[in-house]
This record gives structure tokens, C-alpha cells and sequence, in this order.
């Protein structure tokens, strides 16, 4: 839907100053007119036409409208019948000319500005003793001059009119589909967010209490530890679930802890919740990374971890941070089935193609998340994701950032 466009400031002022031009020019050839005919018996008739004619130049476009055409139709009625009682007031065309052109189309405008050319050519040769080719071929020339710059000027005017509306209805288009990328982006977010945090930790929690549902009679100590466990879990989803709300970081990374921390920690809670033997190595001197870089890196841990979990077989694992100077690599590695190459989901590089899974067979119909969000997360930061794996030897899944990222 267009908006209405502001009245023009430019356009008030143009209308002001014809309406100047054309009082004093009425002013002006009423007092050679008095001057040149004393007592005579039209004088009254002029002078009231003139006054007439000023009024209805200055009030009639305030009360019709602007663009209003029956005041230009009884300005000019007026004029002509003041130029055939004085010819000294043909000189007042010259606002009347341009009025036209602003209030009529071209079509229009044109053949009435040549009327009022050759009415104001005749009123010359009336005032005049001889005939003056001046004053013949001058008007008409002032004329044709003036018509053709203003037309030029309006449809320059209309052009850019044009660019201007293309260009701010360009940037409201462009304006929304970067909100709706943004949207999207958001959502895709939010996916990746959930499927590393409150997805697997659900997850978690439905393998403990069924296995505490397997042992509660037979083993009731072992139950009661594993409900315990996923009411840890539970507990700790419930604090990613408020960070959400916060600012979407990890919480294990809001107390300041830097990377390394959050993974040995990771390595400690997974053997405590799950019995997979995991353990963490650091590999080269530590550098400052960003927020994004340690969340993204701590997401793929948790990712790969309990994809390891939950599909692999696996009994150890092992999470590997290197610092090789230019870049950040981290190594998931786990002793799982392992699996084929040309597997259904394939890796960005690497030995092996393989399901969304660190190692074992395909996921259950319906999964297969984890290694998209991986290489979702590692593509904004300008890194890679690597996937080894040979059947019955486990596999590796290594995520590279560069130190400095784009």
C-alpha cells in the first residue's frame, strides 16, 4: 500500500511566487493603462477586472484545491477579455503560462499556451505604430523556451519520482527478507541448541530410568543410583533450559571456565551418568578463543558423546583438544562398531561416510540431527568436520576451527 505523499514544499513556493509575479504585473499595466487614458470610460471596467482577476488568483486555488482547473479557466476568461478592453496587460500571460503547464497535461496545456501567445503577439501589434518583426517572433520563441524546459524539468522530476519509489520500495523488500532470514537462521539456532542440550539430556534420562527399571527389583541400590542420576540430568537440562531464556550459552562455560574445563568436566559427568569410560587430553599450549568458538566446540562434544552413547557399543572414549597455532581441533574418538564407508549421511571429509552417529550402526528412523548441527556450527565459524571410521575399529570424529575465524 503506497503512503500519501507529503505535500511538496517546492510546489508552494512556485505557486507564491506566479502569484506575486502576476499581481505586480497586474499593478503595473493598470497604472500605464490610468496613466495613458485618463477619464476613460473603460477605466472602471479594467480596474475591476484587474482587482477580480487578483482575487481569484490568490483565493480561488486555496479554496478548489492546488490542481484545481476552474480557477486557471476563469483567470484566463478574465485576462482575455482585459487584454481586448487594454492591450498594455498582455504581459500578464507570462504567470498564466506557467500556471497552465503546472495544472493541465501536456496535451492540454500546449495548444492554450499557444492561444495565449498569439493573443499576446496581437495586443502587441495593437500598441505598436508599425509592425516589428520583434515583436512578432518574440513572444512565440519566449514561449516554445518556455514550455520546453518545463516539460523537460517535469518529466526529469517524474523520473526520479520513480527511482526514489522503486529504491524505498526495494529497501522495504530487502528489509524483509533479511528479517526473514534472520527468522530462519534463529529457528535453525534454536534446532541445534536443543538438540545438543534438552534433546540429549531427555535422552539420557529415558536410558537411566530404564535401566532403573530393569534392576528395581533385583538390584534396588543400583535403580535407586540410576534415578538419581537422571534426576542430575534432569537438574542440569533444567539449568540449560533457563539459559536459554538468558542468552543461549552453555552453562557450562557462564562461570567463566574456559574450553578445556568444560570438556574435562563433560568427560567426568559422562563416565559418572553413563559408565562410558571417557577421558579428556590436552594437546598444546592454550590461546584466548571466542564465546562462539568454546560453545561450538563444547556443543560438538556433547553431541558426539552421546551419539557414542547411544549407538556406538562403545565401553571408551576420548576427547582430544589440540592447539596446532593456526587452528583449534577437536577429536571424539570412541572403540564402537564403527562403521562403513558410504554410509547414509556423509562427512565433509575423511576416510569414511557415515549415519549421524561418532561410531556404531545408523540411528533409529527419524534422527539423524546431530551431524548436520555440527556442520552447521563449524560452517559459521569457517571450520570443518572430519569423520574416520572402519568397522569394528571405532571411529573419530575431529571438528577444526581456525584460531582466528572469519
Amino acid at each position: 500500500m503506497q503512503q500519501p505523499r507529503r505535500p511538496d514544499p517546492d510546489a508552494g513556493r512556485l505557486a507564491a511566487v506566479l502569484d506575486t509575479v502576476l499581481v505586480v504585473l497586474l499593478a503595473v499595466s493598470l497604472t500605464r493603462y490610468l496613466s495613458h487614458h485618463p477619464g476613460s470610460p473603460r477605466a472602471p471596467w479594467v480596474l475591476g477586472l484587474s482587482a477580480t482577476l487578483a482575487l481569484v488568483q490568490l483565493v480561488g486555488p486555496r479554496i478548489a484545491g492546488r490542481t484545481a482547473r476552474a480557477p486557471l479557466a476563469a483567470v484566463t476568461v478574465l485576462w482575455v477579455v482585459l487584454v481586448l478592453l487594454a492591450p498594455s496587460f498582455a504581459w500578464c500571460a507570462v504567470p498564466l503560462v506557467y500556471t497552465a503547464l503546472r495544472v493541465l497535461p501536456a496535451r492540454a496545456a500546449i495548444p492554450l499556451v499557444a492561444a495565449l501567445t498569439a493573443l499576446v503577439v496581437l495586443a502587441q501589434a495593437r500598441l505598436a505604430d508599425d509592425v516589428d518583426p520583434g515583436l512578432v517572433l518574440l513572444p512565440p520563441a519566449v514561449a516554445a523556451l518556455a514550455t520546453a524546459v518545463f516539460l523537460y524539468m517535469e518529466r526529469q522530476t517524474a523520473r526520479q519520482q520513480a527511482l526514489i519509489d522503486d529504491l524505498v520500495r526495494t529497501r522495504r523488500e530487502l528489509a524483509a527478507t533479511e528479517r526473514r532470514e534472520g527468522m530462519l537462521a534463529e529457528r535453525g539456532r534454536l534446532a541445534m541448541e536443543i538438540h545438543d542440550t534438552l534433546a540429549q539430556g531427555l535422552s539420557s534420562q529415558r536410558m537411566l530410568l530404564q535401566a532403573a527399571d530393569r534392576t528395581w527389583e533385583t538390584d534396588p541400590a543400583t535403580a535407586r543410583a540410576h534415578v538419581r542420576t537422571a534426576g542430575a540430568v534432569a537438574a542440569r537440562n533444567l539449568a540449560e533450559a533457563r539459559r536459554f531464556v538468558h542468552d543461549l550459552a552453555p552453562a557450562e562455560l557462564a562461570d567463566g571456565s574456559s574450553l578445556d574445563q568444560a570438556l574435562d568436566a563433560l568427560a567426568a559427568r559422562e563416565c559418572a551418568e553413563s559408565g562410558l569410560a571417557v577421558r579428556f587430553h590436552l594437546d598444546g599450549a592454550p590461546v584466548p578463543l571466542g564465546a562462539p568458538v568454546r560453545s561450538a566446540l563444547l556443543r560438538i562434544a556433547q553431541g558426539a558423546l552421546a551419539n557414542v552413547r547411544e549407538h556406538s557399543g562403545a565401553t571408551t572414549a576420548a576427547l582430544t583438544l589440540s592447539f596446532l597455532g593456526d587452528q583449534v581441533v577437536l577429536d571424539i574418538a570412541d572403540d564402537g562398531r564403527g562403521f562403513p564407508a558410504g554410509g547414509p549421511t556423509g562427512s565433509e571429509t575423511g576416510r569414511a561416510a557415515g549415519p549421524d552417529i561418532a561410531g556404531g550402526s545408523a540411528p533409529e528412523t527419524g534422527r539423524g540431527h546431530g551431524l548436520p548441527a555440527m556442520r552447521a556450527r563449524l560452517r559459521q565459524l569457517g571450520g570443518t568436520l572430519t569423520i574416520e571410521s572402519t568397522p569394528g575399529e571405532g571411529s573419530v570424529v575431529s571438528a577444526a576451527i581456525p584460531v582466528e575465524a572469519p
